[in-house]
């Protein structure tokens, strides 16, 4: 059996309003209330369950792949609502999105200050040879990846 990522708990000051900025910026499904938690479905088998504290919330990242048209209309929403984005996960590459692995990529903030990417290639699909490999990925040698 594969192992599958089924859902993540996900810190917010407001779990309504972070659950609903997500799905709206990525167009998936409205959240469901589930006891404590507004869960929003991300794939057929994710979810990202939002749930309030009164914490101060840890700042996390949240990739996601998405397709080419996908990325389109998600980028053209981030500009809608004049979100700062980053082509860089530093934050220094304002107002630009990546070409890593012959993909496209960028990193914004949700109301929470997580950080969100969104990428049409996983990290190093593109190999060593690509004319952008993902930086994590540029100088290794290809026989020495594994971990």
């Amino acid at each position: 059996m594969a192992i599958k990522l089924n859902h993540t708990i996900v810190a917010a000051r407001d779990k309504d309003a972070s659950a609903s900025f997500l799905s709206e910026i990525l167009g998936v499904p409205a959240p469901s209330l589930i006891g404590p938690f507004a869960v929003v479905p991300v794939s057929d088998d994710t979810s990202l369950d939002y749930i309030s504290t009164d914490s101060q919330v840890t700042s996390q990242h949240y990739a996601f792949l998405v397709d080419e048209i996908e990325f389109d209309e998600i980028f053209a929403r981030v500009r809608e609502r004049r979100l700062s984005y980053w082509a860089d996960p530093g934050r220094q590459e304002r107002d630009q999105i990546n070409t890593w692995d012959g993909g496209r990529g960028l990193y914004f903030e949700d109301p929470n200050g997580h950080l969100l990417e969104i990428i049409t290639r996983s990290y190093g699909s593109g190999g060593t040879t690509t004319s952008r490999p993902h930086p994590l990925f540029a100088g290794l040698n290809p026989a020495n990846r594994s971990i």
